[in-house]
Protein backbone atom coordinates (compact mmCIF):
# COMPACT_ATOMS: atom_id res chain seq x y z
CA UNK A 1 0.00 0.00 0.00
CA UNK A 2 1.30 3.52 -0.95
CA UNK A 3 1.26 6.15 1.38
CA UNK A 4 -0.43 9.42 0.38
CA UNK A 5 1.78 12.13 2.81
CA UNK A 6 -0.62 15.43 3.49
CA UNK A 7 1.70 18.06 4.70
CA UNK A 8 -0.18 20.90 6.42
CA UNK A 9 0.75 24.29 8.30
CA UNK A 10 -0.01 25.32 11.46
CA UNK A 11 -2.99 23.29 11.58
CA UNK A 12 -5.45 20.28 10.41
CA UNK A 13 -8.45 21.26 8.40
CA UNK A 14 -11.19 21.68 10.18
CA UNK A 15 -13.64 19.09 8.49
CA UNK A 16 -10.48 16.38 9.01
CA UNK A 17 -11.97 12.79 10.55
CA UNK A 18 -8.92 10.39 11.35
CA UNK A 19 -11.22 7.73 12.81
CA UNK A 20 -11.29 6.71 16.46
CA UNK A 21 -7.78 5.27 17.02
CA UNK A 22 -5.23 7.89 15.49
CA UNK A 23 -1.35 7.18 15.82
CA UNK A 24 0.43 10.05 16.76
CA UNK A 25 4.45 10.50 16.50
CA UNK A 26 6.48 14.16 16.85
CA UNK A 27 10.17 15.78 15.39
CA UNK A 28 11.95 18.14 17.33
CA UNK A 29 14.77 20.46 16.66
CA UNK A 30 16.33 19.19 20.17
CA UNK A 31 14.73 17.16 23.43
CA UNK A 32 14.80 20.25 25.89
CA UNK A 33 12.43 22.60 25.56
CA UNK A 34 12.42 26.07 25.46
CA UNK A 35 15.29 25.66 24.17
CA UNK A 36 14.21 23.04 21.28
CA UNK A 37 11.01 23.48 19.65
CA UNK A 38 8.33 20.98 18.40
CA UNK A 39 8.50 20.94 14.86
CA UNK A 40 5.69 18.23 13.34
CA UNK A 41 2.93 15.79 14.53
CA UNK A 42 2.13 13.27 12.11
CA UNK A 43 -0.80 11.27 12.55
CA UNK A 44 -2.56 7.97 10.72
CA UNK A 45 -5.93 6.34 11.27
CA UNK A 46 -5.27 2.44 11.19
CA UNK A 47 -6.08 1.24 7.55
CA UNK A 48 -5.48 4.34 6.04
CA UNK A 49 -3.84 5.51 2.87
CA UNK A 50 -3.07 8.73 4.37
CA UNK A 51 -0.65 10.32 7.03
CA UNK A 52 -1.26 13.73 7.90
CA UNK A 53 1.70 16.04 9.06
CA UNK A 54 1.02 19.20 10.76
CA UNK A 55 4.67 21.59 10.42
CA UNK A 56 4.83 24.12 12.82
CA UNK A 57 5.86 27.24 10.77
CA UNK A 58 5.03 29.39 13.64
CA UNK A 59 6.50 28.65 16.58
CA UNK A 60 6.11 31.72 18.91
CA UNK A 61 2.58 31.05 19.11
CA UNK A 62 1.77 27.71 18.28
CA UNK A 63 -1.62 28.54 16.99
CA UNK A 64 -3.66 25.03 16.26
CA UNK A 65 -7.57 25.03 17.24
CA UNK A 66 -8.13 21.64 14.87
CA UNK A 67 -5.21 20.10 16.05
CA UNK A 68 -5.94 20.81 19.66
CA UNK A 69 -9.11 19.64 19.56
CA UNK A 70 -8.54 16.08 18.40
CA UNK A 71 -5.50 15.84 21.22
CA UNK A 72 -7.66 16.34 23.65
CA UNK A 73 -10.88 14.33 22.39
CA UNK A 74 -11.34 11.97 25.21
CA UNK A 75 -13.05 9.63 22.57
CA UNK A 76 -10.38 9.48 20.29
CA UNK A 77 -7.30 7.12 20.79
CA UNK A 78 -3.74 8.55 20.42
CA UNK A 79 -1.06 6.24 20.35
CA UNK A 80 2.29 6.85 20.79
CA UNK A 81 6.17 5.70 20.71
CA UNK A 82 7.82 6.30 23.96
CA UNK A 83 4.39 8.68 24.87
CA UNK A 84 6.84 10.87 27.88
CA UNK A 85 8.91 13.14 25.56
CA UNK A 86 6.10 13.45 23.20
CA UNK A 87 3.41 14.88 25.18
CA UNK A 88 6.18 16.94 27.47
CA UNK A 89 7.04 18.84 24.06
CA UNK A 90 3.26 18.99 23.15
CA UNK A 91 2.41 20.58 26.61
CA UNK A 92 5.21 22.90 26.43
CA UNK A 93 4.13 24.16 22.98
CA UNK A 94 0.74 23.37 22.82
CA UNK A 95 -0.44 24.27 26.87
CA UNK A 96 -2.42 21.08 26.47
CA UNK A 97 -2.60 17.62 28.26
CA UNK A 98 -3.28 14.88 25.70
CA UNK A 99 -6.33 12.78 26.61
CA UNK A 100 -6.80 8.79 26.26
CA UNK A 101 -3.16 8.28 25.55
CA UNK A 102 -1.23 4.59 25.02
CA UNK A 103 2.22 4.27 24.53
CA UNK A 104 4.44 1.67 22.64
CA UNK A 105 7.31 2.07 24.60
CA UNK A 106 5.68 1.73 27.72
CA UNK A 107 3.49 -1.24 26.46
CA UNK A 108 7.44 -3.41 25.22
CA UNK A 109 9.14 -2.92 28.17
CA UNK A 110 6.11 -4.58 30.35
CA UNK A 111 4.98 -7.01 28.38
CA UNK A 112 8.88 -7.79 26.55
CA UNK A 113 10.87 -9.19 29.16
CA UNK A 114 12.68 -11.69 26.65
CA UNK A 115 14.12 -8.66 24.92
CA UNK A 116 16.35 -5.75 26.22
CA UNK A 117 15.48 -3.82 22.93
CA UNK A 118 12.32 -1.32 22.94
CA UNK A 119 12.81 0.72 20.18
CA UNK A 120 9.97 1.48 17.48
CA UNK A 121 12.36 0.30 14.50
CA UNK A 122 12.90 -3.22 16.82
CA UNK A 123 9.45 -3.13 17.06
CA UNK A 124 8.32 -2.86 13.68
CA UNK A 125 10.78 -5.71 12.16
CA UNK A 126 9.39 -7.95 15.23
CA UNK A 127 5.64 -7.69 14.63
CA UNK A 128 5.21 -5.98 11.01
CA UNK A 129 8.19 -7.78 9.48
CA UNK A 130 9.33 -4.31 7.88
CA UNK A 131 12.86 -2.97 8.26
CA UNK A 132 12.60 0.71 8.47
CA UNK A 133 15.49 3.42 8.12
CA UNK A 134 16.35 5.75 10.50
CA UNK A 135 18.78 7.73 8.77
CA UNK A 136 16.91 11.06 8.92
CA UNK A 137 15.95 10.80 12.58
CA UNK A 138 18.65 12.94 13.45
CA UNK A 139 18.32 15.55 10.19
CA UNK A 140 17.14 18.91 10.70
CA UNK A 141 13.18 19.29 11.24
CA UNK A 142 13.16 22.61 11.65
CA UNK A 143 13.50 23.93 8.29
CA UNK A 144 10.92 25.02 6.46
CA UNK A 145 11.49 22.61 3.32
CA UNK A 146 11.23 19.55 4.38
CA UNK A 147 13.16 16.93 2.21
CA UNK A 148 11.01 14.16 0.70
CA UNK A 149 12.79 11.78 2.70
CA UNK A 150 12.21 13.43 6.03
CA UNK A 151 8.44 13.04 5.26
CA UNK A 152 8.79 9.98 4.13
CA UNK A 153 10.69 9.03 7.72
CA UNK A 154 8.22 10.73 9.85
CA UNK A 155 5.21 9.15 7.81
CA UNK A 156 6.73 5.49 8.89
CA UNK A 157 6.81 6.82 12.09
CA UNK A 158 3.22 6.04 12.41
CA UNK A 159 2.22 3.71 9.94
CA UNK A 160 2.87 0.69 12.10
CA UNK A 161 2.37 1.98 15.77
CA UNK A 162 -1.58 0.66 15.81
CA UNK A 163 -0.27 -3.06 14.86
CA UNK A 164 2.84 -3.09 16.91
CA UNK A 165 -0.01 -1.45 19.69
CA UNK A 166 -2.75 -4.15 18.90
CA UNK A 167 -0.22 -7.51 19.36
CA UNK A 168 2.00 -5.96 22.92
CA UNK A 169 -1.76 -5.87 24.16
CA UNK A 170 -1.83 -9.59 23.22
CA UNK A 171 1.21 -10.20 25.25
CA UNK A 172 0.14 -8.35 28.45
CA UNK A 173 -3.26 -10.17 28.52
CA UNK A 174 -1.47 -13.10 28.12
CA UNK A 175 1.10 -12.23 31.22
CA UNK A 176 -1.72 -10.76 33.58
CA UNK A 177 0.25 -7.32 33.12
CA UNK A 178 -2.32 -5.38 31.41
CA UNK A 179 -3.61 -3.43 34.52
CA UNK A 180 0.04 -2.72 35.75
CA UNK A 181 0.62 -1.21 32.00
CA UNK A 182 -2.65 0.92 32.51
CA UNK A 183 -1.78 2.19 35.58
CA UNK A 184 1.51 2.97 34.32
CA UNK A 185 -0.51 5.19 31.72
CA UNK A 186 -2.17 7.12 34.56
CA UNK A 187 1.13 8.18 35.75
CA UNK A 188 2.31 9.55 32.27
CA UNK A 189 0.63 13.09 33.16
CA UNK A 190 3.00 13.24 36.66
CA UNK A 191 5.77 12.27 35.11
CA UNK A 192 5.43 14.84 32.36
CA UNK A 193 4.55 17.36 34.35
CA UNK A 194 8.42 16.22 36.59
CA UNK A 195 9.94 16.88 33.62
CA UNK A 196 8.55 20.12 32.89
CA UNK A 197 9.41 21.21 36.56
CA UNK A 198 13.06 19.83 35.97
CA UNK A 199 12.85 17.06 37.25
CA UNK A 200 13.53 15.05 34.22
CA UNK A 201 16.69 13.48 35.05
CA UNK A 202 16.25 12.86 38.41
CA UNK A 203 14.61 9.80 40.65
CA UNK A 204 12.37 11.47 43.34
CA UNK A 205 11.71 8.02 44.57
CA UNK A 206 15.06 6.64 45.06
CA UNK A 207 15.96 6.86 48.86
CA UNK A 208 19.42 8.45 48.13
Amino acid sequence: MSTIIKLHKDDLPANLKLGPVVACDCEFTGLNPPKDKLCLIQLHFEGSKEVHIVQFINRETYKSPNLVKLLTNQNVKKIFHYARKDLQMIKWALKIDVENIECTKLQSKLARGYSSLHSYKVLVQEFCGVSISKAKQSSDFGKKNLDPEQLKYSSNDVLYISKINQELNKILIREKRMELYKNALKYLKVRVDLDLAGYENIDIWSHE
